[in-house]
């Protein structure tokens, strides 16, 4: 008799080749069939037209010609003499003075509002964001910015904003400067030099120094709401990748959400973690040790194939277990990036793809490590899905894994990842 894997074996390959798995930290049950590992990945639907010179810098809002259609700027990196350098405080004059690299943007629509916070909690606007809005608030390039934001959700069946009254507005535009759902914009909507429109670029077209910038930038962003909202017991990071994988707009980002609870999955992995303060260790690396599920490593982060997940993962997880991501140091913070840099890499820009963060909470303790998971969408969740609870991944551990490396190998022959990643588990 076959034996269950839900029972105690979180992966099995069965004798005709169907391969089941079951998340160890979630439960959830996934099969990939025979026959269909190997099929070449779904391009989302894109266009190898020209791009119209006209549009130079102005493809979407998030481009570097349209800083006013997007909120006002908490803070931007920019490159000079060598080096990022970061700036906060600019007037709406002064955002043209210098190209942003990355720029850290309240998100018009938020998840989470302000008025959660305010109505629901009682927080009221810091010092900080009441100083930062009067400071915006003082130019007339700042106060045409705002009323041209009030047109935007005016557009969005927000008719309270647009024709409110005057507290409703100053109350919705100090939002900008307080709330707690920021967005981290890359600079390229293409990559230099583009002339098509499936030139788009993405995490693996940045620089191994640039995305450490990326990284480091969106780490002091989550940190920063931490240390401004004592409410906030979580602050949820992501990045959505082309519109399959819920991104509006074809325009690298990430986005940072704080929140009032750590949610279902973290409440019951530190429930957990009381039982067994290895729990990672043992539900997690062990069962990927065993079945050598490994991809690539630094010398501080290790990347490797995720059991039991809804879609295609990799996981690249920090070595030091017990850190935050900004009590991580430098080198270890960009030995990360390093890594998940090459993933993405191996990956390509025409996959979408979610990568999502995970780890510790600064009010709880443990070891949970600093962990992003990038889950390829290249598979739809249909009926079959919804009446079983068993999720078809159209790609088995082992070809994943064998994919990545190559791809990944490759990448780092050509000298578009950091030479401080170590490909493992190399197919020949």
């Amino acid at each position: 008799m076959v034996p269950d894997p839900s029972v105690n074996e979180p992966l099995l390959r069965l004798p005709d080749g169907t391969v089941k798995q079951v998340n160890p930290l979630t439960g959830t049950q996934v099969w990939t069939v025979p026959g269909r590992a190997d099929r070449p990945l779904p391009t989302p639907p894109g266009s190898d037209e020209p791009i119209d010179p006209a549009l130079e810098g102005r493809y979407c809002a998030f481009c570097e010609k349209r800083y006013l259609d997007t909120t006002p700027e908490k803070a931007r990196v920019i490159a000079e003499n060598g080096g990022w350098h970061t700036l906060m405080g600019l007037t709406a004059e002064e955002l043209d003075d210098t190209v942003a690299q990355f720029r850290l943007i309240p998100n018009l629509f938020e998840i989470v509002s302000v008025d959660y916070w305010r109505l629901n909690h009682g927080l009221e606007f810091s010092d900080l964001a009441l100083a930062r809005y009067a400071h915006y608030a003082s130019t007339p390039g700042g106060r045409d910015h705002l009323a041209h934001l009030r047109t935007l959700r005016s557009g969005h069946q927000d008719p309270a904003y647009a024709v409110g009254s005057p507290e409703r507005h100053r109350l919705v535009e100090l939002g900008f400067f307080g709330g707690f759902h920021d967005v981290v914009v890359a600079r390229r909507h293409y990559v230099d030099g583009a002339t098509r429109q499936d030139q788009l670029a993405s995490s693996c077209t940045l620089t191994p120094s640039e995305h450490r910038e990326y990284i480091d930038f969106t780490v002091g962003a989550i940190e920063w709401m931490f240390e401004m909202n004592p409410l906030i017991r979580n602050v949820a990071a992501f990045q959505n990748w082309r519109s399959p994988a819920g991104a509006s707009f074809d325009h690298l980002h990430k986005q940072v959400v704080g929140v009032d609870a750590l949610g279902q999955r973290r409440e019951e992995e530190i429930a957990r973690l009381t039982r067994d303060p290895d729990l990672f260790q043992h539900a997690i690396l062990d069962p990927v040790q065993e079945h050598r599920l490994h991809i690539a490593e630094t010398d501080d982060a290790i990347a490797f194939v995720g059991i039991g997940h809804l879609y295609p993962s990799i996981e690249v997880w920090a070595r030091r277990m017990e850190a935050t991501p900004w009590e991580l140091t430098p080198t270890e913070l960009a030995s990360w990036s390093d890594l998940l840099h090459a993933v993405h890499a191996a990956t390509g820009s025409g996959v979408p793809t979610n990568e999502e963060w995970h780890y510790r909470p600064p009010q709880e303790q443990g070891r949970i490590p600093l962990r992003a998971v990038v889950k390829w969408r290249i598979n739809t969740l249909a009926g079959f899905e919804g009446g079983t609870k068993i999720h078809i991944n159209t790609i088995d551990p082992w070809t994943l894994r064998d994919r990545v490396a190559r791809a990944m190998g490759q990448a780092g022959h050509e000298g578009r990842i950091a030479p401080t990643v170590r490909v493992l588990n190399s197919p020949s």
